[in-house]
């Protein structure tokens, strides 16, 4: 990990999941409606990367953020801006849906 990389904290599938069953997590989606339409994780919040402003950034006092895209790289993306911005620190789901899928964890559909 890069001096650059030291306020991303990348998680494991199974790890998140048992974060957001526990009530201790929520998940932001940054992926487009029509990708979030067509298959998400059950519970996320859509905040598509294209609306992206630090000032309007959902927050769950008492929860921590945990940022989930496709395949990792616009949830990182999402969390090296926070950082930037001044947040310590920021969580997202290493691999993105695909390695949700891959762990064999569920998605729903709006299609």
């Amino acid at each position: 990990m890069s001096a650059s990389e030291i306020g991303l904290i990348e998680l494991e599938p199974e790890t998140v999941k048992a974060m957001l069953d526990s009530g201790e997590a929520v998940l932001v989606d940054v992926r487009e409606d029509e990708e979030f339409a067509e298959a998400h994780i059950e519970g996320s919040i859509l905040s598509p990367m294209s609306d992206f402003e630090v000032e309007t950034w959902p927050s769950f006092p008492g929860r921590k953020v945990i940022i989930s895209c496709l395949g990792g790289v616009r949830s990182a993306a999402v969390a090296r801006k926070l950082i930037a911005s001044g947040q310590g620190w920021a969580i997202h789901l290493k691999g993105g849906l695909n390695a949700w899928r891959d762990a064999g964890l569920p998605t729903i559909s709006q299609a």
